[in-house]
């Protein structure tokens, strides 16, 4: 393949751009392929190259690239109209309506721009519902740029994990390793009437995607319960892609007291929402005493292009398509590594998918961990997978970046910048795509 349209155009950007770029994922060595087009489940780069994409603008694009006409013709109606206007219009109504009718625990929602502002304004409802102070977070848990969860190290050592943070934004944060039911429960022992939340994915979703425990999430719930605090599903990943419309709290049969949603609820426009029982969610202003505030939240094309999305998820057979592509694709690999590469693991569930260069992982395919909402400790690849998120970023995350994705790349596999980031299938994907993948898989491999 030839690449240097996107070579010239990413020297051209280092020169006005920390970096060449706008979000640090997407720095690839030795630069990044700029992306004119996409076409379904493909995308054609600035060279004429093209690629079948899993990336799917990390997980917005669950229609794909070429939008049915139905929600095409919503955005093209709401951008004829105008821009936006800084008022309500019907739009936002009806996108709440649908969220509250479909997502068990949300009464009301608030809708803001991005998944970081969603959770920024989860933790102040938080904080400010509760009258406390602390919260709690998972160990290679994302929930987007802010201060409060910019935190690494532990329970009795976090720290900031960026200049720029505050050391004593992290003195109000607790990190606890995610699936160790005894952590956290030491936790709420020596801080429980301190936690404002816990604020957990169902999964990690930025670190492959490692699946909770049996029990995990409904343990948090008890905690949660007993002190006081508020349970928080960052469902940004998950949220209208992991469990269908119910999200991935209505497989799990676990009800959070906040929901923190981006990415599919706006259909591939920015827009991010915080949604709840309503004696919780109008402790925002101007209902409440918690400010939330923003020039563009409730965009009109944004909410258009998410509602069409959703109503068309509903009205057509788009999860059992994704869901089965997705489960195609992790017993492919599964049966592709356990011939050839032995220990490596494949993790995600539903229409999320990614194969981790783990060094111990299952050596048999009857055992691998290759999907599921869940682990169960009865499962014969229970030892053998992941459970919390430095089980992945201890994986051999040279051998991705360095050798596996440039050669998948060159193949035509468009995959996610790095061993952490989770992969998506959408409904534009076909089974001729998936089956190209697995023969790229498997050549690597040989």
């Amino acid at each position: 393949m030839n690449h240097e349209t996107s070579r010239d155009l990413y020297d051209r950007a280092l020169s006005v751009l920390p970096g060449g770029v706008n979000s640090s994922v997407r720095a690839t060595q030795p630069y990044p392929a700029f992306i004119e087009r996409g076409d379904g489940g493909h995308v054609i780069d600035a060279d004429g190259n093209r690629y079948i994409d899993y990336v799917m603008g990390y997980g917005p694009l669950l229609l794909g690239h070429d939008l049915p006409e139905s929600v095409r013709a919503a955005i093209q109606s709401s951008m004829s109209d105008g821009p936006m206007y800084g008022a309500p219009t019907e739009i936002e109504v009806e996108l709440a309506e649908f969220v509250a009718r479909h997502v068990p625990s949300v009464e009301m929602l608030r809708f803001v721009n991005s998944g970081t502002e969603a959770t920024v304004s989860a933790v102040r409802l938080a904080r400010g519902y509760t009258g406390r102070e602390k919260i709690v977070v998972m160990q290679g848990g994302y929930h987007g740029a802010q201060e409060s969860t910019l935190v690494a190290g532990d329970a009795e050592n976090a720290r900031s994990s960026s200049p720029g943070v505050p050391q004593t934004f992290a003195e109000h944060t607790i990190p606890v390793p995610f699936n160790d039911s005894e952590a956290i429960e030491d936790v709420f022992e020596t801080h429980g009437e301190e936690i404002a939340a816990v604020l957990t994915e169902p999964l990690l979703g930025n670190t492959a995607g490692v699946p909770p425990v049996e029990g995990y999430h409904e343990f948090l719930r008890e905690l949660c319960d007993e002190s006081g605090a508020l349970l928080i599903f960052d469902e940004v990943m998950t949220g209208f892609r992991v469990g269908g419309l119910q999200c991935a709290q209505g497989k799990l049969g676990v009800t959070p007291d906040l929901t923190t949603f981006a990415k599919i609820i706006g259909g591939g426009f920015p827009a991010g929402a915080v949604g709840g029982p309503a004696e919780i969610v109008e402790s925002f202003t101007p209902a409440g005493d918690v400010f939330q505030s923003g020039t563009f939240s409730g965009h009109p094309v944004a909410m258009a292009a998410g509602l069409e999305t959703l109503r068309y998820a509903a009205e057509n057979d788009v999860y059992d398509h994704v869901n089965r592509l997705g489960e195609t694709l992790r017993t492919g690999i599964a049966d592709i590594v356990s011939d050839r590469a032995p220990g490596y693991t494949i993790l995600g569930t539903d229409s999320m998918f990614k194969l981790v260069f783990t060094r111990d992982g299952a050596t048999d395919t009857d055992e691998a961990c290759i999907a599921g909402y869940r682990q169960s400790p009865d499962s014969e690849c229970f030892d053998h997978c992941p459970k919390t998120g430095a089980d992945v970023e201890s994986a051999e995350t040279d051998r991705w970046d360095r050798l596996f994705r440039p050669a998948m790349k060159e193949k035509g596999i468009f995959l996610t910048a790095n061993q952490l980031e989770s992969q998506f299938v959408s409904d534009a994907h076909t089974d001729e795509d998936v089956e190209q993948t697995l023969e790229a898989y498997k050549e690597f491999f040989e």
